[in-house]
């Protein structure tokens, strides 16, 4: 128990640093373009509610926490050789590393839409998912602003996944990297990728910050997470992309 506890304490840090110092990033290069109040990557316009910086760092403190125990529970099934988590890159062949990365962005994809949708049944949104969506205009600090329960939904994928599909130790580091930048570049609220790219084949599959921005202002539509088919084939993409 109380190496677990350990654990726990440890990966909160981790997520802690991991968090300040990314969204803070992000957030100074946010104030940057926000002040010219002109840039035409700016996405929305709409004042920040009063104090709701603060707001999104006391639920981020609190989803890192929930975060931390998930994160210490994969790491006991690791110990205890319960997970698909493996070392050397060349045990499943080199060819596997891209396919796994592959794999578990589509799994994770699918289950974030259909969650996602989920959390906006009326009675469901209201105890679970409202509390990110009162940031109307969001910043970088949103990127972990989360109700428990929400928390606890979206962090029960990656074990699970970790269960089923073997996944090399840095594949799995890149995938968290990757979730952390992604989340708060779709959070930033400023179009930060470039128009050739946005229009391109791949860039139209892509999740970006105005992808995003249309779900905080039109709560209804692109519940994707990192790329936008299933919106596409349910119907789900707002209008206005």
């Amino acid at each position: 128990m109380g190496d677990f506890l350990g654990y726990v304490i440890a990966f909160f840090a981790i997520l802690l640093i991991r968090y300040f110092i990314t969204a803070g990033f992000f957030y100074a290069y946010y104030l940057k373009v926000k002040n010219k109040k002109t840039d035409k990557k700016i996405l929305s316009q709409r004042p920040l509610k009063k104090d709701q910086v603060k707001k999104e760092i006391y639920w981020s403190i609190i989803s890192s926490a929930i975060f931390a125990f998930f994160g210490a529970l994969l790491y006991w099934l690791y110990l205890h050789q319960f997970t698909g988590i493996y070392l050397d890159p060349a045990e499943y062949g080199y060819w596997y590393l891209p396919v796994s990365i592959v794999a578990v962005l589509l799994v994770h994809e699918t289950y974030y839409y259909w969650l996602h949708r989920a959390m906006h049944i009326p009675k469901i949104y209201k105890v679970v998912h409202k509390v990110h969506h009162n940031s109307l205009s969001s910043t970088p600090w949103t990127a972990f602003s989360f109700h428990p329960w929400e928390t606890i939904l979206e962090a029960l994928i990656l074990p699970i996944i970790l269960l089923i599909i073997p996944l090399n130790i840095y594949v799995l580091l890149f995938y968290l990297i990757f979730m952390t930048f992604s989340s708060m570049v779709n959070h930033l609220d400023i179009e930060i990728y470039p128009a050739p790219f946005r229009r391109s084949k791949f860039g139209k599959m892509w999740i970006d910050a105005t992808h995003h921005h249309f779900h905080h202002k039109e709560f209804t539509t692109n519940y994707g997470l990192y790329f936008t088919f299933w919106d596409k084939w349910m119907g789900t993409e707002s209008r206005k992309m």
